[in-house]
């Protein structure tokens, strides 16, 4: 079975939650005997790969703009894997999923993920967000199978659509932690392990990554004599007025930005934080907050039902958008928590389990 998956910017080593989920996905499932093809938006891509982890890769391009670029490259992706002769189209997100009738039309099975409803996201206006919420309705109404990734987003499309049959839940995965220790890095960012709050994200609205400056603030306002660092690592796919105002806001108040990193510079951030924080409005299931929970950091993250769904002690939530209280947190996680771990149970998120879960999708499409 030939499966072409779309919806993602690209892989590997791109930033985003779903690039994230199809970089570790799809080699797995490829493992598993199918073919599968991701294509990718190449104004994304600094490599050359034409295969990557037995995953197929193909690049086609579409207008780096906010307003045009996913239905552009969505509509050319689709032709593209009808004309490589995909027996199962997967698409990722509910931008994406508004032409999951053109896909059916062109004779394609659909598997649609739902990865949370993105009319949510403050990035978005009226316009933008009409379309993705018709996007979601689209694909809940036509794809062959739906798979989401939470309970809060399962209960959604049911209570919205009626969609219950041939929806699965599968939930984001997380990888194995690689601890390590990169002195030459801590030392470049003018950093000490064990010494800076860690928050690990794209720079956009919704992650509400100025309430955490604003936090950070205040609890050195209250502890001037305080070493700890605030260290943001990320940067956003879209220069615009909000990422410029938070970085222009880090650099004022000291926070250290390390710029979008993978490999053994983010597994080091991860390796050493005295916690990491997550003050989101919005979320699917977010997979950084389950890399920091691999790694056995404490966390503090926002009530939003997507992290409350992830079942952390109460003691690590506190109430979207309240400041003080998140700094209140953070005083007292840095108070009783230094060099303090904690062993999560991770079974639910581990990749191999996941990959098997959408084989069975597959294999269920198969039969139809």
């Amino acid at each position: 079975m030939k499966i072409v998956v779309i919806g993602t910017r690209g892989i590997p080593n791109i930033m985003g939650g779903v690039e994230t989920h199809c970089e570790e996905l799809f080699p797995l499932v490829a493992k598993n005997g199918y073919d599968v093809t991701v294509i990718r938006r190449s104004k994304y891509t600094k490599d050359l790969y034409t295969e990557w982890n037995d995953v197929k890769l193909i690049d086609v391009p579409a207008p780096k703009k906010k307003s045009f670029e996913t239905i552009i490259h969505t509509f050319r992706a689709i032709n593209k894997a009808k004309e490589i002769g995909a027996d199962v189209l997967h698409i990722h997100a509910i931008g994406p999923a508004i032409l999951t009738p053109y896909a059916k039309l062109r004779g394609m099975k659909v598997v649609f993920t739902h990865h949370g409803p993105d009319y949510d996201r403050d990035k978005w206006g009226k316009s933008a967000k009409c379309m993705l919420k018709f996007g979601e309705r689209m694909g809940c109404m036509f794809a062959d199978d739906v798979i989401v990734i939470s309970n809060v987003i399962k209960h959604l499309i049911a209570n919205k659509y009626n969609r219950i049959d041939r929806v699965h839940l599968i939930y984001n995965g997380v990888s194995v932690p690689n601890k390590v220790d990169y002195p030459e890095y801590f030392e470049e960012l003018g950093i000490s392990p064990e010494l800076y709050i860690l928050g690990m994200c794209r720079f956009v609205p919704e992650k509400n990554l100025h309430h955490l400056i604003e936090a950070y603030v205040a609890y050195k306002k209250r502890h001037p004599e305080s070493k700890i660092r605030l260290v943001l690592a990320g940067d956003a796919d879209f220069e615009d007025d909000y990422s410029r105002r938070l970085k222009k806001m880090a650099k004022e108040n000291g926070v250290v930005l390390t710029g979008f990193v993978r490999g053994e510079k983010l597994q080091s951030l991860l390796t050493h934080a005295s916690c990491y924080v997550l003050p989101s409005s919005h979320e699917g299931l977010p997979i950084a907050l389950l890399e920091a929970m691999s790694y056995d950091l404490p966390v503090v993250v926002s009530d939003i039902p997507a992290n409350l769904e992830i079942g952390l002690p109460l003691d690590s939530y506190f109430h979207v958008g309240e400041i003080q209280q998140l700094a209140d947190k953070i005083e007292k996680l840095l108070e009783e928590c230094t060099n303090y771990r904690i062993q999560y149970d991770m079974s639910k998120y581990q990749w191999e389990h996941i990959a098997n879960q959408v084989c069975e999708v597959y294999k269920l499409l198969e039969a139809k």
